[in-house]
């Protein structure tokens, strides 16, 4: 018999299945006041957040699948994901580090994009320690898989806490110089997964600055004021009141899909970066990084072609993704902030994704 998950009536067995050799499931974490995270193992992918609306009534904030089958054939295959090893996108997947090139999948428009054809969104992670609170997932990524150097030991624990927050910390080391930018890429609207809009939700970005692109969004290089354009989010204005504006960066992404530069005093300094806000639950998102940006992606892309959990569709915009991250194709701009790493060095990252409700 089919054992039901918690709150969000997702079926436990139906994420049971051997990929790759090794057996992916479904895991739950929940804290003193009901919230609930489902998370496969599978891309380590954030299947459900059950988080209090300003009634107390438990709403599923992210976008996903009811069923393994359905991630590993999604059309969009980044629902809750992790990407690595590098999340966004390198110009044309070619870099050169220590004197030597190398050439990644071209995977998106003329780059590579999250990591290339199999990133760590498409990968069976192994689950190395569950609690109520907190799941560690491990993985291995073996020297030169998708065209990366060095054998990379990566290390991701999510922790529900019992503040209403999701706490995210990243841990790797590499035995040779590679490049690494993780990031989760979970799709958020607070209203709820399956309401068709977060063009209301009310957005605040702690970032005086974002990176222009190219049509292929690759970042130009210098970064730019956000003040007096519709990339201005210092002062809260809802997602959708200019993403339709004639304006070149929105035409180029068909809405938001851009890095913004955190306002930071230093680099491992743990920040806010900014908060969402749904009018129609009282949810209200705060994010905090040690990352040194954040792709903010308003879903342009989405097509509702499919059915995903209950039965739902996702439209275009109807979600958004909050990447923290570093910048896009930084291997390529000495002037962005590094994302090689070393083999004496360790990798750690941390976002905090937390809930509270305003009426």
């Amino acid at each position: 018999m089919n054992k039901l998950y918690g709150k969000s009536g997702l079926l436990v067995d139906a994420f049971k299945k051997t990929v790759d050799g090794r057996q992916t499931g479904l895991y739950t974490l929940t804290n003193e006041n009901g919230c609930e995270l489902a998370v496969t193992n599978y891309g380590a992918k954030i299947v459900s957040l059950m988080v209090p609306d300003k009634n107390g009534t438990l709403v599923d904030v992210v976008l996903g699948h009811n069923t393994i089958d359905e991630y590993l054939t999604s059309e969009e295959a980044y629902f809750g994901a992790i990407c690595g090893r590098t999340a966004n996108r390198i110009a044309n997947g070619r870099f050169t580090l220590e004197g030597k090139e190398y050439q990644l999948a071209i995977n998106n428009g003329p780059n590579s994009l999250h990591g290339g054809i199999k990133g760590f969104n498409a990968v069976v992670w192994e689950v190395k320690k569950l609690t109520d609170r907190s799941i560690e997932l491990f993985y291995l990524s073996p020297d030169g898989e998708e065209g990366f150097p060095g054998n990379l030991a990566v290390t991701l624990t999510y922790t529900l806490t019992d503040d209403n927050a999701l706490d995210i910390h990243y841990k790797a080391t590499t035995d040779k110089s590679t490049i690494l930018n993780l990031t989760n890429h979970s799709y958020f609207n607070l209203s709820g997964q399956g309401d068709p809009s977060v063009g209301d939700h009310l957005l605040v970005i702690n970032a005086d600055s974002y990176l222009p692109t190219d049509n292929t969004a690759i970042p130009y290089g210098d970064a730019e004021p956000v003040k007096g354009t519709p990339f201005d989010f210092t002062e809260p204005h809802t997602i959708g009141e200019r993403i339709n504006d004639d304006f070149e960066q929105l035409h180029f992404g068909k809405g938001y899909d851009h890095n913004y530069v955190l306002n930071k005093n230093a680099a491992d300094e743990y920040i806010y970066a900014g908060y969402c806000f749904s009018p129609k639950t009282g949810i209200k998102m705060e994010i905090y990084t040690t990352e040194p940006g954040m792709q903010v992606y308003t879903g342009n892309w989405m097509t509702g072609n499919f059915e995903g959990k209950q039965g739902k569709r996702y439209p275009a915009r109807s979600a958004v993704c909050f990447e923290t991250q570093h910048f896009p194709d930084s291997i390529n701009k000495p002037e962005y902030p590094s994302v090689v790493l070393q083999p004496d060095d360790t990798f750690e990252s941390r976002t905090t994704y937390r809930f509270s409700t305003e009426a």
